[in-house]
C-alpha cells in the first residue's frame, strides 16, 4: 500500500475517533432515552460536545473530497511526492483541526482548516 493510501486509512480512523468523541460528549448532555429514540425533539448540544459534533460534521464534508482525490491519483498513476505532501497536510491539519475546534480556538481553527484545503489542492493539481 502506498503512503497516500496509508494516510487515507488513518484519515478514516480519525473520522471514527471524532465520531466517538462527539457521541460521548452528546451522551453526557442528552439522556440515553432521547438518543435511542427518533431524535425529533433533540436538545441543542453545547460546549465542547457541540464543537466536537460540528468538527465531525466538517470532516464528513471534507472526507469524500480527500477519498476521491487520493483514489484518482492512485488509479491514474499520478501519485507522487506532491500527492503525498498533500495527503500529509490534509491528515495532520485535520488532526489539529479536531483538537483546536473542540478546544474552542476559532482563528487557529480556520487556519488549520485552510492548511487542509491546501493539501487537497496539491493533490488536485497533480491530476491536471
Amino acid at each position: 500500500m502506498t503512503p497516500d493510501l496509508h494516510l487515507l486509512v488513518w484519515t478514516v480512523v480519525l473520522t471514527l475517533v471524532q465520531m466517538l468523541v462527539a457521541v460521548i460528549g452528546t451522551n453526557m448532555q442528552v439522556p440515553l432515552t432521547t438518543l435511542v429514540g427518533n431524535r425529533e425533539a433533540m436538545p441543542e448540544v453545547t460546549g465542547w460536545a457541540g464543537r466536537a459534533q460540528r468538527a465531525h460534521l466538517n470532516m464528513l464534508e471534507s472526507l469524500p473530497l480527500f477519498i476521491a482525490l487520493v483514489l484518482m491519483a492512485q488509479v491514474g498513476g499520478r501519485a507522487n511526492g506532491m500527492t503525498l505532501l498533500g495527503a500529509q497536510l490534509f491528515f495532520w491539519a485535520r488532526v489539529a483541526y479536531a483538537i483546536v475546534y473542540v478546544a474552542g480556538i476559532p482563528w487557529l481553527r480556520t487556519g488549520v482548516w485552510a492548511v487542509s484545503v491546501i493539501g487537497l489542492v496539491l493533490i488536485f493539481l497533480q491530476l491536471l
